[in-house]
This record gives structure tokens, sequence and C-alpha cells, in this order.
């Protein structure tokens, strides 16, 4: 449906018109910086541009009182002098005559931009206003914000279009006391903030910023803090972050939308936030929040005051938005001690009020390796073993190597034995028709009987074109199908060939009776999941196995507490999903996992399909691939006692090697 952009020049009007060190950082060249950017990258042009409309005084009248929004009015009309003094009278803000019709116009943006994605004009949208509005309080203006436009939002999104669950994820450096206040006792709202805090040293020095501030009467729960106790915070600790704090909570919400306080001041370079997550994180940020809500998310921009960093962060969040595959992300993803401690602090005071985290919370009784360790096959592996130490070397030495990133022609390609005339595709997705020569599929098929038969040698020459066109950079995602018959012997292929043809690291997810070929090379290349695996068994550091949740809360607690820690922990540059014989996995539960873990490999994700799987299977996969959000899975079920105990006998026996399963700090080597 599209992706809106929300602006308006009129607001580069206001500006500080008198010497102030604290406010001369909030200038109109953030605006600009950042639409001239979106405009030189061809992402303006790809939007449905909307021109801000100002707030009304009654939709500002939704969470600003009357009195304070008359003194905001007054401002128009005030000289120098009086706009200085007036200034001085608030926390970190200046007032200009133009600041009321702008402040009116960022709000308006927000306004706008919810009213498009709720009425299905478009999918989602950015909306690029200023000033800022996280710390804007109901009677005052704070910290360069003037009216809280994300607050109006979601109290707009719940009077005129009745919604019930609206998600705020504040991702700003600093903490949106502001949208807290309003906010923390109405469990219609959940509010999520990171920010830097420094035990309460940093601005706005607020002890409700810290992580035991969890909201208060019926709200309590709906409000999460997760306060960085230092600076420096990368890639690895805001990943970490989503998949171990918000994104279970977000689930177990079910938002009917998602509202994000976009601020840059928390990516590298800022001199605010002097953190070190680079633009690219932002666009995985958005894809993770992509999957709540039918990828209805509305950003707006907050902070952000290191103008390339900011310009190069926004174009990240407008193109995944657009839809395009989020770029890998580099370096080794291990988070850092403090920001695990955070975490878990933030765990532990919201578990009382969330079953996601208080089923993670429990205390696995801990078996004994030999009872999951099929005969013939190695024990998991133990902390510190020399194979385990050899492994991680190599891994490390891999992460090193640039990844294999082209910008491709198709964005997802459908590869059928036969043409489904009842598929129905997006119409940028291509049923692809060619295969591989004849005599090279035949090669390839020549050690595996089963591919022996016309129709799987058929399949099997349509896939390997397909991978070839995703290895060269000419396709960016696909979906093939295989006779069930032959389903293992086409996975094997399938790995194969991708690591023989340019992946330095592959990934495959394996659903059904998909086991890893025996004679596959141990070099650690290869990061191989089985999912409806017999048991629970970490048969190497590069070989899992997990049976199939029962439950969708079992299912999404295996997705985020061991599948996509894992994925991210590898970084690999080309993923393999393989539904196979038994799979066991609903339609939903299959696009949801495509989704998640489409932000790896540049979005190189290839699907293998049983041929008689249903084509409603392939359409979905297909969407979700091409950018689409996966259906909603509705209200989380909790975990079974069981799938509780398989994920924790797993991360337990995962976790000193593959850092991003940590949420513990004195797991930390």
């Amino acid at each position: 449906m599209g992706t809106a952009l929300v602006y308006h020049e009129d607001m580069t009007a206001t500006r500080l018109l008198w010497d102030d060190p604290e406010c001369e950082i909030e200038r109109p060249e953030r605006l600009t910086a950042a639409l001239d950017r979106l405009r030189q990258r061809g992402l303006e042009q790809r939007c449905l541009r909307l021109s801000a409309r100002e707030a009304s005084e009654e939709e500002l009248g939704l969470v600003h009182s009357p009195e304070y929004v008359s003194l905001v009015r007054e401002t128009q009309v005030l000289g120098k002098e009086e706009l200085q003094a007036l200034s001085g009278q608030f926390d970190a803000i200046y007032f200009h005559p133009s600041t009321f019709h702008c402040a009116r116009l960022a709000a308006g943006a927000g306004l706008q931009l919810v009213d498009a994605v709720l009425t299905g004009a478009v999918q989602n949208g950015l909306a690029l206003v200023r000033p800022p509005g996280h710390h804007s309080q109901r009677a005052a203006a704070n910290g360069f914000c003037v009216f809280n436009n994300v607050a109006i939002a979601a109290a707009h999104a719940k009077q005129k279009h009745g919604l019930h669950r609206i998600l705020v994820v504040d991702w700003d450096v600093h903490h949106g006391q502001g949208i807290q206040y309003l906010f923390e006792d109405d469990p219609s709202v959940l509010y999520f903030s990171w920010h830097r805090y420094e035990h309460g040293r940093f601005w706005p020095f607020l002890r409700e910023s810290d992580a035991d501030a969890v909201g208060r009467g019926q709200g309590l729960g709906f409000t999460v803090n997760l306060p960085w106790n230092q600076v420096g915070m990368g890639n690895a600790d805001y990943v970490a972050a989503f998949l171990h704090l918000l994104l279970p909570l977000a689930f177990e919400f079910d938002p009917e939308l998602v509202l994000v306080s976009a601020g840059f001041d928390s990516a590298i370079g800022d001199p605010e936030g002097q953190m070190q997550a680079t633009p690219e994180c932002f666009a995985h940020l958005t894809q993770l929040l992509q999957v709540l809500a039918g990828g209805r998310v509305c950003a707006v921009l907050e902070g952000g005051y290191h103008l390339e960093s900011l310009a190069e962060s926004v174009c990240m969040t407008v193109q995944t938005l657009l839809g395009d595959p989020a770029p890998p992300l580099s370096g080794p993803m291990v988070p850092c001690q403090s920001a695990l401690e955070s975490i878990q602090s933030a765990r532990a005071a919201q578990a009382p009020h969330w079953k996601s985290l208080q089923q993670q919370d429990v205390t696995a009784v801990p078996m004994s390796p030999s009872s999951h360790s099929p005969e013939g096959r190695p024990p998991p592996l133990l902390p510190g073993g020399p194979v385990c130490k050899a492994a991680a070397s190599a891994l490390s030495s891999l992460l090193d190597q640039p990844c294999l990133c082209p910008a491709p022609s198709v964005r997802t390609a459908v590869a059928l034995t036969t043409p489904d005339i009842t598929l129905v595709l997006p119409p940028d997705v291509i049923q692809q028709e060619a295969s591989a020569l004849r005599e090279e599929t035949e090669a390839w098929a020549r050690p595996h009987e089963s591919l022996a038969r016309e129709e799987a040698l058929t399949a099997l020459g349509k896939l390997l074109y397909l991978l070839d066109g995703m290895l060269d950079g000419q396709v960016n995602s696909g979906i093939a199908a295989t006779p069930a018959s032959a389903a293992a012997a086409t996975l094997d292929v399938a790995v194969r060939r991708g690591l023989s043809h340019g992946a330095q690291r592959l990934l495959c997810v394996a659903l059904g009776q998909l086991d890893r070929p025996p004679d596959l090379a141990h070099d650690g290349r290869s990061l191989w999941l089985n999912i409806r695996g017999k048991e629970a068994a970490a048969l190497s550091m590069f070989h899992v196995s997990t049976p199939l949740p029962v439950m969708t809360g079992g299912f999404l607690s295996c997705v985020l507490g061991l599948v996509l820690p894992l994925a991210y922990g590898f970084q690999p540059d080309l993923v393999l999903v393989a539904l196979g014989p038994g799979h066991g996995l609903q339609g939903p539960h299959a696009a949801l996992l495509a989704a998640m873990l489409r932000g790896l490999a540049g979005g190189r994700v290839l699907a293998l399909l049983e041929e008689d799987s249903t084509p409603q299977l392939a359409g979905i996969l297909a969407r979700v691939l091409n950018g689409e959000a996966p259906p909603s899975l509705g209200p989380s079920s909790v975990a079974s006692p069981e799938d509780v105990q398989a994920l924790m006998y797993l991360r337990g026996q995962l976790e000193p090697q593959w850092k991003m399963l940590q949420c513990h700090p004195h797991l930390v080597a």
C-alpha cells in the first residue's frame, strides 16, 4: 500500500534568536539535511508525499491543557526579549515567533500519518518534523519539545479510530518522560523507551527514568524503561534489547498500531548520545517492528543532532518502510556487560506483569547432555572446550570478511515446477520459468537417488537457476518447490551450491524431517537449525535441533529467544528456510519466521517448499519476502512447560559461544 512521507518546509522557520549553547543544536538544518539525503537516494520519490497540516487546538487538547496551548499561541506576538524570558521558565527550550505554527505542523504531521495508515491509504510512513515532541508535558515545554507529537497521535488513534492497543517505541537517546507521564496509568498504550541514563546523571536526571518505573494504577507494566548506564552502546546492544525485552512484550500486547518516537541522537557520531549504533541498525529495528500490527508503523522524528548520522539513519528507516531489505550489520554481535545488566534489570522489573517474561525467567531443571545426544553423535559443546574455541575462532575470522550484498534488479522470484494459476502474487514478484543447464543439474543430482526422477530433476534445475541469480545479485529473495520425497536431497544441494558459489556464511533453518547432511563440513561456514527435531540438542556450536513448539507463545519464544539471536550472532550472507515433510508450521507462523529472517543477509532468503504445499503458503511467503508485513498471529498464548524447558536447556548450552543469546550479565565471559 506504500509509504507516506509527511513534511512541510515551514517547519524550518523556527530557530534560536539568542546565544544558548544548550539549545543551538536544535536547528533547521536537521530537517533539510534529512530531506536532501532522501532526495539524493531517490527515496522521497518512492513515497506518497503528504504536506503537513496544522493540528487544531482541539487536537492539541487531547494531551495538553488549554492554558498551555494559549501560552504557546501568544508567543507569535512576543519580541525577542520576551521570548527569551519565557523560554527561561522551561528546561532546555527556546521560543520563536513561528514556534506555534511549526509546532502545530509537527503535531498535525503525526495526525495525518496516523490517519493515512489507519484508513489504508498507506501501509506505514515517516513524519519529518520539528520541533520534536516526546519531552513535552501536559502544561510544559521541555527539551526542545513544544507539543507532544507522538502522544497526540496516540490519543487521536484511540479517539477517532477506536484503537485499544497502541505500542510506542522511543529509540531517542533521551528519556521521553512526557509520553510516560501522559500514559503511565493507561493500559491501552504500551510505552517503551531506551535512553542514556548513567544512573540518573544524564539529562533529564529523573528517578522515574529507571527500569523500576513501570507505570501506575491500571497502567502497571505498560511503561517499559531501559536505562543505558554507559555510553558506547552499539548494534548488538540495541538488537539484544529488542529480542530479549521489547518484542516478547510487544507480541504479548498484540498492538493495533506502532508509533515510533524516532530520535537518531542514539546513532553513532551524535554529540548528545555518544553511542555507537550505525545507521544500518535502524533499518533492522524498523524491520523488526514491521512484523507487528500488520505492519502499521508510523515513525515521527524526534532528536538527532549530527547531520550526517541523522540523514543516513532517516534514509535507512525510510527504505526499510518501503520494503527494501535491511543492509547487513558489520562487526561481531556481542552485547556489552552494561547493556546486559540494563536489559536484565528491565526484564526483572517487568516480569510480574508479563507472562512471556515470567516463563523465560523460570529456571529449567538441568538435563543430562547424554539424554539429548542421538547415538553416534557428539554431545553438546561445553564452555571452553577445544572444539568450541576453534569454532569460535573460525567464526571471528569469518566476521572480518566483507559480506556479499548486491543491489538486486528483482526483489523476489518464485520458481515452481509447474505454474499455478491459483497463486496470487504481488505485481512485482516474478514467476521464474528458466532452469539451470541440464548437464549441470544432473551433476549436482547424481549423489542423490531421490533426485533421479524427472520431476525432482526439473525442480532442482529451477532451484539452481534461482539460487545462482541470488548469489550473482540479480534476485534478492526467492521461493522454490520440490517433491516431498526429494526435499532433503534438494536442500543438501542448495546448501552446498550456496557455499561453493559465493556465500561465506550460510544459515539453514530446516523445519520437519530434514536432518543435517552428515558429511557437510564442520568449518563454521554453515549454521544448521532444525525446528521439529526429535529433541532439544546442541549437537555442536553450528548444529542445533529443537522440537517445534506446540503453542504460539512457545513458537515466538523459540524465534525471539533462540533462532534470531543465533542468526544475528552468526551474521549469514545467505539464509535458507526449508519447510520439509511434517514441518507442521501454519501459514501465518511460516510468514512471521520468513519476515524476521529477512532482516539477515541483506534480505537474501530462499524458501524451499514441498511441491504439494498450498498456493496460499507460497503466496504469503512471497509477499513477506517482498517486504509486506506478515499477518498478525493474534494474542499470544503461553508456551508449554516442555517448550520452555527445551528453550532454556538450549540457551544454557549455547550462551557461552553465542553471546546474542545472553540476557543475564553474569554469563559474560
